[in-house]
């Protein structure tokens, strides 16, 4: 096929054309057709698949959480039973509203017990907390410093949770030794009363 040819080509009479041309043209034609069919057809769906296999991702990761929890539940509600009991054996330490002063008095006993001098001891007020009270005690004893060991120790041997801080220690002329400390001892607070306070916190400001 020489260019002569290829300029004398009758676009409108398409079978006079030359086989290689003919064959040039159904060619190009499949391409834009296929070209076409991908673009408006084919290109959508492939969007949609991979669409599809990520929410199958999604849905799989979620699948295999929720196994390891469903396998692992009877382990999840011991250690919550074990909690719970801790929690109530760590409340049972709190003194509810008629035993506090049962336990001031325990706490005096154990440092007259140990020969100490009270100087001062005054519980100050009570600091309300999430589910329970805060409540210090300004603490003031005299003695050695072994009888100021036993008595911190035999408070902390208490069943009821008490602890020192702000700790002073100074010697005096007789050869025996004063502390000072802020003793701290909680009120368990029943979710009633706790309602209540925090009520008449605002009324007692606007006061």
């Amino acid at each position: 096929m020489t260019l002569d040819d290829l300029k004398n080509i009758d676009i409108n009479n398409l079978g006079s054309w030359p086989v290689p041309i003919k064959i040039g043209g159904i060619l190009v034609v499949c391409v834009i057709v296929l070209f076409a069919g991908f673009w408006f057809l084919i290109q959508g769906e492939l969007e949609q698949y991979s669409e599809a296999q990520k929410k199958e991702e999604g849905l799989r990761e979620t699948y295999m959480n929720k196994k390891a929890l469903a396998i692992n539940l009877p382990a999840y509600k011991e250690q919550m039973e074990e909690m719970e009991q801790t929690f109530g054996s760590l409340l049972r330490q709190l003194p509810n509203t008629t035993e506090v002063p049962d336990l001031l008095v325990d706490i005096t006993q154990a440092g007259l017990g140990r020969g100490l001098e009270f100087t001062l001891f005054r519980p100050e007020k009570e600091l309300p907390k999430d589910f329970y009270a805060e409540m210090p005690i300004s603490v003031e004893v005299r003695g050695t410093y072994h009888e100021l060991a036993q008595f911190v120790s035999d408070v902390a041997a208490l069943p009821r949770i008490v602890t020192f801080g702000d700790i002073a220690i100074s010697a005096s002329k007789d050869n025996k030794l004063t502390m000072s400390a802020k003793a701290k001892t909680y009120r368990y607070m029943e979710e009633g009363s706790a309602k209540k306070q925090d009520k008449a916190a605002p009324r007692a400001r606007k006061k």
